[in-house]
């Protein structure tokens, strides 16, 4: 047997590729339901199902498009055919769509209709100091109020990272770039999830786990995970003890800070960042992006589904004392600017995460752990990890692919 402590995407994650290779699985999840950070409900004041937060994936992300092959949810997707990142700028009212060519070479920047407006293509040169020392050039293009970098690469960057880019780990900096624009548009087609999350990512998991003879276990928090023999020999919940038996194994699947508890020297961030997300219950116009990124306004993104419009706003600690009708009232405004819509605000609803991903700092990026763990049958998983990405869906699924490969070669031993 293998137990997978976390059902969020890294144990789900684990839980399906062991279920499909007929390794038996039991996820032991802690919270009423499955997703972790990656979760929906139905909101009561909205009248609608909404997420904890508006979560992307490219069309390059292969680690994400494997896991949803594998629980046949890939259709459950929308965005547009090609590459394309819609913007609006706020103060003075631009609005402009980035349409990287499909192929590696990257001939749209010497094509205005397709590059950040005031730019020429001789900017973009900065793409590759940014590869190279991250950090420090972030800072020196904020310093000198780089078009491309204001109306363009720190929206990205800044959104993918959950943390300012002028203090992030610059191998962070470097995979974001080189896995997305450096492998041409056709791996940045925008893909976000129909109807919600866990409609597209949580569900069909769950199915396919108890399909193919694997358990699901809700309110069932890990509290102590017992040691003997050089081994983990048993696991303790509230209202029972497991024994392992020879062959057993686990994977952690929890939160950096839950993984400490539990693993006592276990490397994990202990810096974390806030994501502020607003929703709207009102149906987008029909001309609107899918998403559209919004440069020095309150928002940051704006994503249009087809029951309701969703704000996300990133490294957003800054936002955790303020108002929630203070927040939905100035994201609320910027969606009016941007999509031209009605003034009147609809019901709304804002979530604060306050721990949504690890700070993306070098300091961070130092404490993220490895799957293997000094005890031969537990290893750990999740976006915390070291992934070599950021707090990312990709990254996640892939941790917790890559502890469920561990964990049935030390069962099939």
């Amino acid at each position: 047997m293998i137990y997978v402590a976390g059902a969020g995407l890294s144990g789900l994650s684990a839980a399906v590729y062991l279920a499909a290779k007929g390794v038996p699985v039991q996820v032991m999840e802690a919270a009423p339901g499955a997703g972790g950070r990656c979760r929906s409900w139905f909101d009561e004041q909205l009248g609608i199902t909404i997420d904890n937060g508006n979560h992307l994936i490219l069309s390059g992300n292969s680690s994400a498009y494997k896991y949803l092959a594998s629980i046949g949810a890939e259709r459950n997707f929308a965005g547009p055919a090609e590459a394309e990142f819609a913007f609006h700028e706020i103060p003075s009212g631009k609005a402009w769509t980035v349409r990287p060519n499909e192929g590696l070479l990257p001939w749209w920047i010497f094509d205005r209709h397709r590059r950040v407006p005031d730019t020429q293509a001789r900017d973009y040169v900065s793409f590759v100091p940014l590869i190279g020392s991250g950090a420090r050039t972030a800072a020196a293009l904020r310093k000198r109020d780089d078009v491309l970098w204001r109306r363009m690469l720190r929206p990205v960057l800044l959104a993918t990272l959950n943390s300012e880019p002028e203090e992030a780990a610059p191998q962070l900096i470097a995979a974001i770039l080189l896995g997305t624009l450096g492998r041409g548009g056709r791996a940045c087609r925008p893909r976000i999830a129909l109807p919600n999350l866990s409609a597209a990512f949580i569900d069909p998991a769950l199915r396919v786990i108890s399909g193919h003879g694997g358990t699901v276990h809700f309110g069932k928090r890990l509290l102590r995970l017992g040691v003997g023999h050089g081994k983990i020999s048993e696991l303790e919940f509230l209202e029972r003890r497991q024994p392992l038996e020879r062959g057993d194994a686990v994977i952690l699947a929890v939160p950096a800070w839950a993984a400490k508890s539990l693993v006592p020297g276990i490397a994990a961030p202990t810096d974390h960042r806030a994501i502020v997300s607003t929703h709207f219950a009102v149906a987008p116009p029909q001309r609107a992006a899918v998403m559209t990124g919004i440069i020095d306004g309150t928002a940051e993104w704006i994503f249009c589904f087809p029951d309701r419009i969703s704000v996300t706003i990133s490294n957003a600690d800054r936002l955790l004392d303020i108002d929630r009708n203070e927040i939905a009232k100035l994201c609320w405004e910027d969606v009016v600017r941007s999509l031209d819509i009605a003034p009147d605000m609809p019901p709304w609803q804002v979530i604060k995460e306050r721990r949504a991903t690890f700070a993306a700092t070098p300091e961070q990026e130092k404490n993220r752990s490895g799957p293997v763990t000094a005890w031969p049958n537990l290893f750990v998983a999740g976006d915390w990890t070291a992934t070599g990405l950021p707090a990312t869906i990709e990254g996640a699924i892939r941790s917790g692919r890559r502890a469920a490969r561990l964990a049935r070669r030390h069962h099939d031993a």
